[in-house]
């Protein structure tokens, strides 16, 4: 029998990425490309420019394609995943009308406002991507959570017309809901001629990035917590049931039907501020690197490595972009002197992020009643073992990752899998594909040291408001 393979979409807010897995999980070929600049202004305005989300996923399947060398016909189907809490609007014929409104849009969080005529739908990214793959108007319903009127617990679209006028849309103008591991439609024959791929391919709907990331990590019951190293890092566990109130965290549709993922609070442009610090520091350290024969970041986890726990003194605030209801929030460091060089510095942003999302992870579990025995973690960030010990000593227990390097993409080809009933549940799927990698055991020193740091950090969180308060409002009187 000659083996098959699922492809895998994860659409991100920095890149496309595309894998191609056997039904064992194993990657065979993957590609990767970068996403354009976002136009952004400084009034709030964040899209994708033109046509991009789209123009990247072709070009990456074709990239991802070159590199596998098997029998294209045996690529029996394909997971789309792709960013949530995008808008994107789109004509008739499924094009866009205007370019895809991103997540950090202030616009997200206000209703719909139709004011442009040739708006015939107002969709998901999934759905506008389906759309675009398949010539099929449908949509995942587990990446329609907040803009759309769904019903969480029984996962379905809201049934009375007057729900419907606080999202500013109409029931017609949403694409029609299916569940994650279902068929949302199959490979045009005009796609299929222009990235190389058999028509008639199944393309399966998932859920949101984060929820196909949680399945890609094979992530099953609460005795572990998710760390989802993105743009926007949140720590999750899955559960049974959505929860409408709740302190610290939130309830998210899973790629399972009807299970859920609880969600706490994240950091805003978290994993970008590496990318940020990357380029502030530009041709220095592409030369350093260059000479030492490593990759930019690989050089700065090889030099933030010789840093002590606690980068000397130097604190990082995690606030590069603030939420829309606390303008005031700035990003910081705190405690420069003499002895810090950027090796301090990037060692003092994962510090920042581990301490973070240690409360934030914190929080949560403990409104849950749940003690997690490990964290796995996913994301870029999760192939620096800097990093990784980073957060084992932080979070004071195991921390491990996965094998394979996409993981949402991962997640996309498990529910290829379900749907094309390669394997028959969720549970089957993730025991034959998902692979554990390295864990990363606490250094007891370190775990003192952190926790002595974590109290610091809280208290310099707590009480920076004031401040940040004052410099806000004296600037935006200049």
């Amino acid at each position: 029998m000659l083996t098959q393979y699922f492809m895998g979409i994860d659409g991100g807010t920095q890149s496309t990425k595309v894998v191609i897995v056997d039904t064992k999980g194993k990657t065979v070929a993957q590609a990767s490309r970068a996403l354009q600049p976002m136009y952004t202004t400084p009034d709030g305005i964040a899209e994708h420019p033109a046509d991009d989300l789209f123009d990247s996923l072709m070009l990456t399947i074709k990239d991802a394609l070159t590199h596998f060398k098997e029998d294209r016909s045996q690529i029996i189907a394909i997971g789309l995943g792709s960013i949530r809490y995008c808008r994107c609007l789109v004509k008739a014929d499924g094009t866009l009308a205007h370019p895809v409104i991103s997540w950090m849009d202030r616009r997200i969080s206000m209703p719909y406002q139709n004011d442009q005529k040739d708006v015939q739908y107002v969709v998901a990214t999934t759905g506008y991507l389906m759309g675009r793959l398949t010539g099929s108007f449908t949509d995942t319903i587990a990446n329609c959570l907040g803009q759309w009127p769904i019903d969480v617990n029984q996962w379905k679209v809201l049934e009375n017309p007057q729900d419907f006028s606080s999202y500013g849309i109409s029931k017609e103008m949403m694409y029609e809901m299916r569940m994650p591991g279902e068929i949302g439609g199959y490979l045009s024959h005009e796609i299929a001629n222009q990235i190389g791929l058999y028509a008639g391919i199944p393309v399966v709907h998932t859920a949101n990035d984060k929820a196909v990331e949680a399945l890609g990590a094979g992530l099953l019951n609460q005795e572990t917590v998710l760390l989802s190293l993105g743009t926007y890092i949140a720590s999750m566990v899955v559960a049974d049931e959505s929860r409408a109130t709740s302190q610290f965290f939130w309830t998210n549709m899973a790629s399972q039907p009807h299970r859920y993922l609880y969600e706490s609070n994240g950091i805003r442009r978290g994993m970008w501020t590496v990318s940020w610090l990357k380029n502030l520091l530009g041709k220095e350290l592409s030369h350093q690197a260059k000479e030492h024969n490593l990759s930019a970041e690989n050089y700065l986890n090889k030099i933030a490595d010789n840093v002590t726990v606690g980068s000397e003194g130097l604190i990082c605030i995690l606030d590069w972009l603030a939420p829309p209801n606390e303008p005031h929030k700035k990003g910081m460091f705190i405690g420069f002197d003499q002895r810090h060089t950027y090796g301090h510095i990037y060692r003092a942003i994962l510090e920042g992020i581990s301490l973070t999302m240690r409360r934030h992870a914190f929080n949560m579990t403990q409104e849950l009643s749940i003690n997690p025995k490990e964290l796995v973690v996913t994301g870029g960030g999760s192939h620096s073992d800097l990093f990784m010990q980073i957060l084992a000593d932080v979070f004071a227990i195991p921390v491990y990752r996965t094998k394979n390097e996409s993981i949402a993409g991962l997640g996309a080809a498990i529910c290829a899998a379900v749907a094309t009933k390669v394997y028959p549940s969720f549970e089957e799927a993730i025991q034959h594909m998902v692979e554990r990698d390295k864990t990363f055991m606490p250094n007891p020193m370190h775990v003192e040291k952190y926790a002595k740091i974590a109290k610091a950090y809280e208290y310099l969180s707590d009480n920076m408001d004031t401040i940040l308060h004052h410099l806000h409002d004296t600037f935006e009187e200049l």
